[in-house]
């Protein structure tokens, strides 16, 4: 089969922008939205079981159909995040959906109120809806009233949703220039981010240096925009909403106690000389007295190989047929209903995503592929993403999504099957240490990256309820890095910058320390599969299928892993020492 670069196709959702169909949807929203008002005065404590779940059902009827609007508009938007019609679709749909759940507000209001033992007669009745409505449960100390509620709904359309609406629009129309060999291109992020991780010294740089001068120029800007989204995420989660902190809210909603994640954090924190003895090792495996932060992924050999994208996909395929054939048909499915986009493009978002929308569906990747090992890392990442959503399809639309930090987990642990089998193949023992070399560069984005970048979300949070000035935040960001690197490596000042550049602690507050978590989870987990080989793999696809229809302490413990020990998490940072370990061997 061919596998050939192309943009996806988004007919499986509507077949264009004035598709009738697409409007249709609305009416029905309107129509089902209408009905379900309706049943606000037979909300009462000792409601029959099947009549509650009826109208949960109902609930979950309209839900998919605004999932599929949403998603058509978002997938239509990061194709290209300039077509204003599209643009102007988003709006539209956020406004509305905004409207929708105002009115169906009461239901979710009434049943956190509900007393305790008739929620727990109704759940007892709810089959896999039942973590889904504790999940709502949870959140009852932090609710408000329906006036409250309605008005944080509407708020958000035109505050925290506009504003990361236009911090995508303003950061992906940015072209990068960069000269090679005489001759100045025009690039964009990924395109860009390619030379940063290439051969030549003198390219790195200057890829880095373009980037955060781009960002820079509008950095005040993008630093005032990040200001008013941690205030507003403050005034509504600490102010009204009662929260401890700005990240437990996230935590509340990943269903992560608090004192796991700062666990998670601090050990991190902890096992930051492994990383910093790799850079010097790196540092003596290039030639160099002392690597230059813009060389940290610098390949260690010079023939920086290449891979098409039909060789990718041949090769994560037969990774995924390795381990499990299955794996490997769900994956195909992306490929086969074109629901795939790795083209390159101007106004394309930058980057890689896997967007789940219904449990039936076959989920829709983005990728950016121009033809890098890494690359191929991404796609196999990105499929992972889509092959634990399709594990988990007998589920609900309310519980195939798995928690943010077991969100990783299929993503990750394809990655890691992919370097395993390219390590058994290659016979050129410069690739492979070249291959060894990535896994542990990639560990470090991954774990202690994302680590850092969460304590800087903590530390930000507090600074700008002190009123910090966007000047105050660069420099507490250089010197987060400086914490991280502790001398280990060079760093210039443009670096500064790098916090406005990433989309996650704009878009989803906190969201990163789920990239760490997700790594160590499948450390650990990789290392029980070479313990165990095939007795391995149903106690790992039953994680998976699990999507997210009980909690992820729940899912994790029947797996044996305590997500609360410091030990657990530990396990995972000396696979990355025994790594490292190797690599001085070499």
């Amino acid at each position: 089969m061919s596998y050939k670069q192309t943009k996806w196709s988004l007919d499986d959702l509507y077949p264009g922008i004035d598709s009738p169909k697409l409007e249709t949807t609305f009416d029905q929203i309107e129509e089902q939205i209408t009905a379900f008002e309706g049943i606000r005065n037979k909300l009462q404590a000792d409601i029959p079981a099947e009549q509650f779940m009826d109208f949960v059902r109902a609930s979950e009827t309209t839900a998919r159909l605004e999932s599929r609007l949403y998603a058509y508009a978002g997938l239509s938007f990061s194709a290209d995040t300039q077509d204003q019609p599209v643009q102007t679709l988003m709006a539209r749909i956020e406004q509305f959906l905004a409207d929708v759940a105002n009115r169906t507000l009461f239901f979710s209001l009434w049943w956190k109120e509900l007393d305790d033992q008739n929620a727990e007669r109704l759940m007892a009745e709810a089959g896999d809806y039942r973590y889904y409505l504790q999940e709502i449960r949870n959140f009852k100390p932090h609710t408000l009233s329906e006036p409250e509620e309605k008005i944080i709904n509407l708020k958000n359309v035109t505050g925290f949703s506009a504003l990361n609406t236009l911090y995508d629009a303003i950061t992906n129309r940015y072209i990068f220039k960069l000269e090679e060999e005489g001759k100045v291109k025009e690039l964009t992020r990924g395109e860009l981010m390619t030379y940063v991780q290439g051969t030549d010294p003198d390219l790195r740089a200057r890829a880095y240096q373009e980037l955060y001068r781009v960002y820079g120029e509008d950095g005040n800007i993008l630093g005032q925009m990040y200001q008013t989204l941690v205030r507003d995420w403050r005034n509504e989660n600490l102010s009204l909403r009662k929260f401890a902190s700005p990240i437990s809210v996230r935590n509340l909603r990943n269903d992560i106690p608090d004192e796991a994640v700062e666990t998670l954090l601090r050990v991190s924190q902890k096992n930051g000389g492994i990383f910093q003895r790799f850079f010097k090792l790196k540092a003596r495996t290039l030639g160099k007295e002392r690597l230059r932060r813009y060389d940290i992924y610098a390949p260690v050999i010079e023939a920086d190989k290449e891979y098409s994208h039909e060789q990718a996909a041949e090769m994560v395929l037969a990774s995924f047929k390795d381990f499990d054939p299955r794996t490997a048909e769900l994956a195909q499915r992306v490929f086969d209903e074109n629901h795939l986009d790795s083209e390159v493009r101007k106004g394309k978002r930058s980057g890689a995503f896997c967007w789940s929308i219904l449990p039936e569906m076959t989920p829709f990747v983005l990728l950016n592929h121009t033809g890098k090992a890494r690359d191929v890392a991404t796609m196999a990442h990105e499929l992972g993403h889509a092959i634990h959503s399709m594990l988990a399809s007998e589920h609900t639309a309310f519980t195939f999504h798995s928690s943010l930090p077991l969100a990783e987990t299929a993503s990750t642990f394809g990655e890691m099957m992919l370097v395993d089998k390219m390590l058994a193949e290659e016979k050129d023992q410069d690739v492979r240490r070249d291959l060894l070399f990535r896994q542990v560069d990639d560990a470090y984005a991954t774990i202690m990256r994302q680590t850092y970048f969460a304590l800087f979300e903590k530390q930000a949070h507090e600074m700008i309820h002190q009123n910090a000035s966007v000047e105050a935040l660069s420099k507490a960001y250089m010197e987060n890095l400086e914490e991280q690197f502790d001398g280990s490596l060079e760093l210039s000042d443009e670096f500064k910058w790098e916090w406005v550049s990433i989309p996650h602690i704009y878009h989803t507050p906190f969201y990163v320390y789920a990239y760490a978590f997700g790594q160590l989870l499948v450390l650990s987990l990789y290392r029980q599969y070479k313990a165990e080989g095939d007795s391995f793999k149903p106690k790992y696809l039953k994680i998976l299928a699990a999507g997210g229809s009980q909690a992820p302490a729940d899912i994790l413990s029947e797996a044996g892993i305590d997500i609360r020990s410091a030990d657990f998490w530990q396990g995972g940072f000396d696979v990355i020492k025994g790594l490292v370990d190797q690599l001085e061997t070499l």
